[in-house]
């Protein structure tokens, strides 16, 4: 099985993106388990909730593993929780950076900051310039990854078209 993984910014259409390829392939994806937690949790999140995002994000994704047909399309994954937690906290548990090292993924598709803000309560940075900031970290991230990544941008059907592509192109090697 192949682990395709959406990956950028806020409010770059990262959910949308992996919904739709879901559909496509006619397989399953993963959703941010970030959201679920936060949603459930009655305070401000601290550092120590990271770990249990964490836990939560890779315990889904092995859930959603074995439903999967052939490609498994992930919207993020633990690197999100790396960066956040570097900018937040100015480090990050070697608890999950062990994790990180651990993880697999096929293909990084990069979504761009080029969609306009959507407020949400869970999204913290909506300058452009902070938009612009994180997306060159993700850049770095999965330039340095060793694993093939596209950069998606354009119009939520221009994202979904070269992701379309993409992913094909993953899954037409042998």
């Amino acid at each position: 099985m192949k682990k395709v993984v959406v990956i950028g910014p806020e409010s770059t259409g990262k959910s949308t993106l992996s919904e739709k390829l879901a559909a496509h392939f006619n397989t399953v994806w993963t959703p941010e388990y970030a959201r679920e937690y936060l949603d459930q949790l009655q305070r401000p999140y601290e550092e120590s909730d990271l770990l249990e995002i964490a836990a939560g994000q890779i315990a889904l994704e092995q859930h959603m593993a074995r439903q999967a047909n052939g490609v498994l399309i992930c919207d993020t994954d633990l690197y999100v929780i790396k960066v956040w937690s570097e900018h937040k906290y100015g480090r990050c548990d070697p608890r999950i950076l062990q994790q990180i090292a651990r993880q697999q993924c096929d293909l990084y598709l990069l979504t761009y900051v080029d969609l306009p803000w959507e407020e949400d309560p869970q999204r913290e940075y909506p300058d452009p310039e902070m938009r612009h900031y994180f997306y060159d970290i993700y850049r770095e991230i999965v330039s340095n990854s060793g694993v093939e990544w596209k950069d998606i941008r354009g119009t939520y059907e221009e994202r979904e078209a070269l992701a379309i592509a993409a992913v094909q192109q993953l899954l037409n090697r042998p």
